[in-house]
């Protein structure tokens, strides 16, 4: 069975001005449901991840910042809002979503996270609406209980992966690829053990071909016994902050490369859905629903 972290705190609004982000995060279960592709048994509500979890991956100092609310006005303006408990333990929740999406992955195939995908957070800063790295707290997690030895993660939104690099640029075990706009935040990049820099505007052949390649690339380099995928929409010509021009035929055709790849080499794939910020909230959930869609088609 197909098992997927939700939780409503997913949802918990943001101060005014980014509230209409975080409404996929109720939309998409909701029309997943409302469809008929999913039922309620497959999703399941993360608890928050535990400390000694969060520093595997992150510096003691930056985590005690984060969780005694301390971290300093430019630090959170780093992130992009202020800093409360409920942000917090929304970000521990969904960390914890990504770790049980692994697991649920080792035994299905495929796991999703309704969020997450929040991977410009480094191991001593938050960035960019991201205060704690889920996928990168799933794969160092996996390393430490002997899980996985050989992690690739596929970062494929529109912006640079920079904290998942960040990370993990000493750790051999996993290998970072992220395709992702050159010109397009964060201005300053860090480096993946694969980075893909597009130009603003590419189209759907172009983007499809470079991803063919160096797909092919990542998993000849990496023989991985484990993927994650962060699946972000804003790839799409719709998108207010992606500055690439595909359509969502080409994203899904995205989605279904990668998805494929997994399935045909028996590997395990955990997805987390990172960022999508089309004007029309329709046209986030369907980019974002036809990720699950592709998923229950090929895995069940």
């Amino acid at each position: 069975m197909i098992k997927i972290a939700w939780h409503p705190l997913y949802a918990h609004p943001l101060p005014e001005g980014h509230r209409f982000p975080m409404l996929k995060y109720e939309l998409i279960p909701e029309q997943l449901l409302h469809e008929g592709t999913i039922e309620e048994v497959n999703l399941f509500n993360p608890a928050p991840v535990s400390e000694a979890i969060v520093l595997l991956s992150h510096q003691k100092e930056y985590w005690e910042q984060l969780r005694d609310l301390t971290l300093s006005g430019k630090d959170q303006r780093r992130i992009g809002f202020p800093l409360n408990a409920q942000l917090l333990e929304r970000e521990l929740r969904i960390a914890q979503g990504t770790i049980d999406g692994a697991h649920y992955a080792i035994d299905n195939g495929i796991a999703f996270n309704v969020a997450g995908g929040t991977h410009h957070a480094g191991s001593t800063w938050g960035e960019g609406f991201c205060l704690l790295n889920d996928q990168a707290i799933a794969a160092n997690y996996l390393l430490k209980n002997n899980l996985a030895n050989r992690i690739l993660i596929i970062d494929l939104d529109v912006h640079q992966g920079n904290g998942t690099a960040e990370i993990f640029k000493n750790e051999p075990r996993v290998f970072t690829f992220s395709m992702h706009g050159d010109k397009n935040f964060p201005f300053r990049k860090e480096q993946s053990d694969l980075d893909v820099p597009l130009e603003d505007g590419l189209e759907d052949e172009a983007y499809l071909s470079l991803l063919n390649t160096n797909l092919k690339k990542a998993f000849e380099l990496r023989k991985p016994d484990f993927v994650f995928y962060l699946s972000g929409v804003d790839v799409l010509a719709t998108d207010k902050l992606g500055k690439l021009s595909l359509s969502k035929s080409a994203c899904k055709e995205r989605d279904r490369m990668v998805l494929q790849a997994c399935k045909e080499r028996n590997l395990p794939i955990q997805v987390s859905m990172g960022g999508g910020y089309s004007a029309d909230i329709k046209d986030i959930v369907d980019a974002h629903c036809n990720t699950y869609r592709l998923a229950f088609d090929l895995f069940t």
